[in-house]
């Protein structure tokens, strides 16, 4: 009796690690305040490659109320900077196309290796505080991350820090 339960429990225990450690992809977002240019850096940091799917970058839920800011005129302030992708361009299936005072960028996810980054320059505003062209951690928390793949999405949420991270669907 107790050889038999001994192995029930032993296959359960696997079970439980195996399910554990299932690989997993996991996106990795850092929001870098730079002038002149901001930058995002996307990184895959999971287990697995992300393979056909939409990120949302949302920044109308930010503690600063953020914009991007890409042309000399219009809702930024003082000091622009389009939107330039500088890592990544074969994990896209297309580059956005960014308009001055949006509050959401999409990007396209054709195949994002395990390990590989996305990175990208634009200039964001705070449209609340005093200082409108420095985006401190604090003001872009609550900005949202959302990840679609076929019918599911996941969110996640920026932190006082300037990161966040988005759990995807297993491999």
């Amino acid at each position: 009796m107790n050889t038999a339960i001994s192995t029930i429990c032993t296959a359960l225990f696997a079970a439980t690690l195996m399910s554990a450690s299932a690989a997993q992809a996991e996106l990795s977002v850092t929001f870098i305040e730079s002038a002149p240019k901001d930058r995002f850096v996307i990184s895959n940091s999971g287990s697995c490659d992300i393979v056909s799917g939409t990120l949302r970058l949302e920044l109308s839920s930010s503690k600063g109320a953020l914009i991007f800011d890409v042309t000399g005129s219009g809702a930024g302030v003082e000091v622009y900077q389009p939107f330039e992708l500088i890592e990544g361009r074969s994990a896209l299936s297309k580059i956005p196309s960014v308009m001055d005072g949006q509050t959401a960028l999409d990007l396209d996810i054709d195949h994002l290796k395990s390990g590989a980054s996305i990175a990208f320059t634009i200039d964001v505003d705070d449209t609340l505080g005093a200082r409108e062209i420095t985006v401190t951690g604090s003001e872009i928390s609550g900005a949202t991350l959302h990840l679609t793949q076929g019918n599911r999405t996941n969110s996640a949420a920026f932190s006082s820090a300037a990161t966040a991270t988005l759990p995807s669907r297993s491999c």
